[in-house]
Parts: C-alpha cells; sequence; structure tokens
C-alpha cells in the first residue's frame, strides 16, 4: 500500500493503539491534520497551548498507564513543549511528541519557524528522532514507543520534516523491532534477591518505601502484600503515593522536605530499608550524608544508573518492580515462612504508631477556612474515590498530605520538576482516560493563571473536570519560605491583583463557584462536585497558612520545623 508520510504516521498510531491524541496544528503539520479528517476512529483533542497538549498526554498516560502522545508544529510550537517534556522526563512517564518541521533542503538554513528541537530537547528526553527519509517514518514510530513504554519509561520525541509528510512509499509496519544498544532488563538475578532476603530477615526496624516506579510496573498490589507480610511500616516519595492503602495501619505517610514526622523519624532510625522504584532525590533524603544513618538498605530499579547514584546501599537490584517483589515474596514464603515478622517488628511498629500519635499531621481552626481543611472535606466528600491533579506549591503538599490515596494512579503531580501549570491540562488528559470518574485538579491562584487558557479545552470537549483553588492570595511556598528563612521579606509574591476565578470560568462557559465559609464549603462544595459541567471552585482560604512539617534545605530529616 502507497501512503503519504501523513497517512504512514496517522496509520502507525492505529498499530500502536492509539486512539486519542493531543495537538495544535501550525504549517509544518498542516498535512497530517489534512489527513486526520480521513481516519474518525483517532480523536484530536485541540488544545489552546502546546505546553497544554504534553501535560494532557502526560495527565492521560499517568492515569491510564497507556502512551500519551501530541502533536505540536514546528518552530514555537515545538519549543512551546520543552517544559511539558522535561516534566514527564523527570517522573518517568511515557509520552511520544511529535512535532514538524521544515522541509529536509531547509533544514540547517535559519528557514521560517525552523528550530532545533532534536538538540533542544536531547537533555530531557529519552531518545529523540529526526526523520530523513520516508522509508524510515514507521520504524522510527515503532521505535518510538518501544523506547517509551520499555525499561524505565519516558519521553521520545520524533521530529517529522514537512516534505516527509508529503512524501510516498510503501507502508510496511514491523511488528517487532529491536535495538542492539537497548536491552532494560527485566527480571531480578536470583541471587541478589535471596541477598536481600537475607538483609531482610535480619531486620528488627525494617521500613518498605515505595516510589513511583511501583506504579509504573503496576506492582503496587504485590508491594502492599509483601508488606503485610513482613509487618513492616509503609511510607512512600511524593510520587509513590497511592502505591499502598492511605488508609491502612502500617500507612505512615509520606517522606521527604514535607514529610510525616513517623515517616522522617522511622528511615532515620530503620535498621533496613527496602526501597522499590524510587531515586532517592533531594527532596526524599534531606542532607545526604545523615540519611537513613542506622539502615542497611535494598534498592530495587530498573534503571541500573540510580543504584548507588545517591546514597549507599547494600544490595542493589536491578529489575522491574513487579517482577522484583514477586520473587522475594517467593523466596520468603518458602524460606521463612515460619518466622515471626510480626513479633521480630512487634516494638518497632509501637514506637512508629507512638511517633504518628506525637506528631499528627493537624491544623487549627481560625476565623477563615483552612487550606487542610478544604482537602479533608474534599476526600471525606468523595470518600477517597477521585483521581486528583495538582499544580505545584503549597496546594501541591496538602493535597499529598490530607487526601488518602488507597490506589495507584489517583495521584497525578509534577514530582521531580515542578512545573507549575501542570494539574488542570493533566486533569483533562485523565478525565479523557476515565470519563465515568471524577478527576479534581487541587490548584493554587498562582499555579491556575499558568495554563488557564486549558478551561476551554475542557468545556468544549464537554469534560465535567473540577478546579478547586485553594485561593490564598500568595504564590504561597515561596511566601512560607521568605517567612521563615527570609525574615518575613514578602518580594514578588503578593498576588492581590489577579482575575475573578469566578467571572473567568463563566467566560469560558465554564460554571463558577466561591467558598468563604465552612457553611458555604459544606454546601457547595457537594453541589459543586456533582456538576456534570467543567467548574471552578475558588475557595478562599487562610493568607499565611504555612505547609508542615519542612525540612529546611541542607537539613537533615529528623530537623523537621513543625510551623
Amino acid at each position: 500500500m502507497v501512503c503519504t508520510g501523513a497517512r504512514i504516521f496517522l496509520e502507525s498510531l492505529k498499530r500502536e493503539g492509539v486512539d486519542l491524541f493531543f495537538g495544535y496544528p501550525g504549517g509544518a503539520v498542516i498535512d497530517i491534520y489534512n489527513e486526520l479528517s480521513s481516519h474518525p476512529d483517532i480523536r484530536h483533542i485541540l488544545v489552546r497551548h502546546e505546553q497544554g497538549a504534553v501535560h494532557a498526554a502526560d495527565g492521560y498516560a499517568r492515569a491510564s498507564g497507556k502512551v500519551g502522545v501530541c502533536l505540536a508544529t514546528s518552530g514555537p510550537g515545538a519549543t512551546n513543549t520543552v517544559t511539558g517534556i522535561a516534566t514527564a522526563y523527570s517522573d518517568s512517564i511515557p509520552l511520544v511528541i511529535f512535532t514538524g518541521q521544515v522541509s529536509t533542503p531547509l533544514i540547517g538554513n535559519d528557514a521560517f519557524q525552523e528550530v532545533d528541537i532534536v538538540g533542544i530537547t536531547r537533555p530531557c528526553t529519552k531518545h529523540n528522532f529526526l526523520v530523513k527519509d520516508v522509508k524510515d517514518l514507521a520504524l522510527t514510530i515503532r521505535k518510538a514507543f518501544y523506547l517509551a513504554r520499555s525499561g524505565r519509561p519516558g519521553p521520545v520525541l520524533v521530529d517529522i520534516p514537512k516534505n516527509i509528510q508529503q512524501a510516498t512509499c510503501d507502508y510496511v509496519w514491523p511488528e517487532n523491532v529491536s535495538m542492539r544498544s537497548y536491552c532494560p532488563t527485566y527480571r531480578a538475578n536470583l541471587n541478589q534477591l535471596r541477598r536481600a532476603m537475607d538483609v531482610l530477615v535480619t531486620s528488627r526496624k525494617l521500613l518498605v518505601m515505595a516510589g513511583g516506579g511501583v506504579i509504573m510496573a503496576d506492582a503496587a498490589e504485590e508491594l502492599t502484600m509483601l508488606a503485610r507480610r513482613l509487618h513492616a511500616p509503609v511510607t512512600s516519595t511524593l510520587m509513590g503515593l497511592g502505591a499502598f492503602p492511605g488508609d491502612d495501619p502500617q500507612w505512615i505517610g509520606m517522606l521527604g522536605m514535607h514529610g510525616t514526622y513517623a515517616a522522617n523519624r522511622a528511615v532515620t532510625q530503620a535498621d533496613v530499608i527496602l526501597a522499590v522504584g524510587a531515586r532517592f532525590d533531594d527532596r526524599v533524603t534531606g542532607k545526604l550524608s545523615t540519611f537513613a544513618p542506622n539502615a542497611r538498605i535494598v534498592h530495587i530499579d530498573i534503571d541500573p544508573t540510580t543504584l548507588r547514584k545517591n546514597v549507599r546501599v547494600e544490595v542493589p537490584v536491578v529489575s522491574d518492580a513487579l517482577s522484583a517483589l514477586q520473587g522475594l515474596r517467593a523466596i520468603l514464603e518458602s524460606g521463612h515462612a515460619e518466622k515471626d515478622w510480626e513479633g521480630a517488628h512487634a516494638e518497632w511498629n509501637a514506637q512508629v504508631r507512638e511517633w504518628q500519635e506525637r506528631q499528627p499531621l493537624s491544623w487549627a481552626r481560625g476565623e477563615t477556612l483552612k487550606p487542610q481543611q478544604v482537602v479533608e472535606a474534599l476526600y471525606r466528600m468523595t470518600e477517597g474515590k477521585a483521581v486528583i491533579t495538582t499544580e505545584v506549591g503549597q496546594n501541591q503538599m496538602w493535597a499529598a498530605q490530607f487526601y488518602k490515596y488507597h490506589r495507584p494512579r489517583t495521584y497525578l503531580t509534577s514530582g521531580g520538576l515542578g512545573t507549575m501549570g501542570y494539574g488542570l491540562p493533566a486533569a483533562i488528559g485523565a478525565q479523557l482516560a476515565f470519563p465515568d470518574r471524577l478527576v479534581v485538579d487541587v490548584a493554587g491562584d498562582g499555579s491556575i493563571q499558568m495554563n488557564s487558557q486549558e478551561l476551554m479545552t475542557a468545556v468544549e470537549n464537554e469534560l465535567p473536570v473540577k478546579i478547586l483553588i485553594l485561593n490564598n492570595r500568595y504564590l504561597g511556598m515561596v511566601r512560607q519560605w521568605q517567612e521563615l528563612f527570609y525574615d518575613t521579606n514578602y518580594v514578588a509574591t503578593d498576588m492581590k491583583g489577579q482575575p475573578d476565578f469566578v467571572k473567568l470560568a463563566d467566560a469560558y462557559g465554564a460554571e463558577g463557584y466561591r467558598i468563604t465559609t465552612e457553611e458555604e464549603l459544606e454546601e457547595i462544595l457537594p453541589r459543586a462536585l456533582a456538576s456534570p459541567k467543567t467548574a471552578i471552585i475558588d475557595v478562599w482560604v487562610d493568607r499565611e497558612e504555612n505547609v508542615s512539617p519542612i525540612v529546611p534545605t541542607g537539613a537533615s530529616l529528623d530537623e523537621m520545623l513543625i510551623v
């Protein structure tokens, strides 16, 4: 079958199981959009900004477990994708980003809307391609999806010049693909698993630590079964929230800069840590030289470059999280089934419970609504069944601390890059992945303005996304740092000058609600959440409430400030 490059592009998407992608047209991709009308089985979501397209594809991927796909034109369209690509790269999210490019004879000639997007994105993609021959297009797309979803997932960019989209050739779809220099390890070395179990058996103060890799590998159920069998307290990174049920007695909350008192104390006192699918970034470890000073660490990760990169590890295990956890459980059941794990860890679990009771996550009532109070009300009213996306800042941390996540893929946030403006387009992607589920973007009044134009995308596609703004009229997290570490010198963080979000919702054809009192919270919030329409819920909260605890930069995890 002889096809144009544009048709090969769309046929290849179908072969990869793609039935939906996000995009914004332009001259360098107009041939693809022209062909799109002949492919009604592929749904295109027109966003209002290319950054929104990547974040929406990212949210779709995190919620569904599939590869997210987006398309942008050349030049400024391509460069607008970079923040979204870097966001996905930092959090290991499987995306394929397609960009148009000027025709191959014009590359390097400073042509109109030409930019070297391959060079620009090389540091923040798992891999990228510039297609120079239409005969290579199908194979390149096949490789892109293979790379994006395999091993440690990540974003892959494919740059397609305009003349390649117009050229023709016989369409041949490669059913199988292999890359000689790329062979990720999925199954753990049995000897390493046995070494790991030998360490676990010696523990009296065992801590299980889950990272985003557990969720990416669909290993949450296996991790939960193993942790319960070991009778060990469980913590997670920000990206690992939902990997273990948030209402389980063994759950002690998130660790790190804004982790719980119990989790951070447990890391400091543990004698063995089983870390699965985490990369030990600085927000998790605090001061590296004092991180887990008493612990022997068993570290499971599919990316060998993360092992021993930041912290000392006694037993590194290169493996997919699911495979390694299954292997550990099999070894436990066959060789250590008689061990009294509950008795071995009884004193330790009692100590952890005492820490939880001594310093629980809490808030104090005041004259105005507290943001923590709003998130707790959201959890209560949704029974913990919503998919929560967040922007970045205080709103992100309060959503992590005060909403309990019982299932994986229900807390979608920009962890590694900390991208303001992520939450709304990510919520759009999650809602498209699960049309019948409630999706709520917990936002700040600063972050929501980064990509508020995507309200139109939600309204146009009749998506019942809810945007819950914790409105303190500040760039809250920066203001908090200014208060605590810069002598309350509030510079460029006051956001009193901002739009009326209720009127903004109305301008886009969405619903708008405002909540300022506890009575309004109880009466208006459930009504807004039940609405079948896109809605902004503007909740005015205490202006100077802080996220607590906080570990100052450069401090140890046990040097938490309760603020």
